[in-house]
This record gives structure tokens, sequence and C-alpha cells, in this order.
């Protein structure tokens, strides 16, 4: 759930931090990392600039 929620904040959205995303879905920082790194080696999102994550064009 939190997974779907990530992506469709980030379709949605300019490049994000992952503090600023988790505080936007109310999640724990930690676990949006760790979905954050599970959805990079999916090559789902992309890192644009240091720091920013952004859904894969």
């Amino acid at each position: 759930m939190l997974k779907e929620n990530i992506i469709k904040m980030l379709t949605e959205s300019e490049p994000m931090k992952v503090g600023e995303l988790a505080e936007a879905l109310k999640a724990d920082k930690k676990e949006v990392e760790k979905i954050v790194k599970e959805l990079k080696k999916e090559e789902i999102v992309t890192s644009p600039k240091r720091c920013y994550i952004t859904i894969e064009k």
C-alpha cells in the first residue's frame, strides 16, 4: 500500500527528497527509504539530482 502511495505521489509531483515524501505521506522515513531503494533497483524511480527522487519517465 505504501509503495503504491509513493509511486502515486511521485507521479503527481516534482522531484522530492525522501524526508519530504515521508512527511507528505505521514509515514516513517526509514520505511520510505527502504521502499525507495527497492523502487530504484526495479528502475521505477530515479534520482535526477543528489538526494531527490522522481518517477522514471
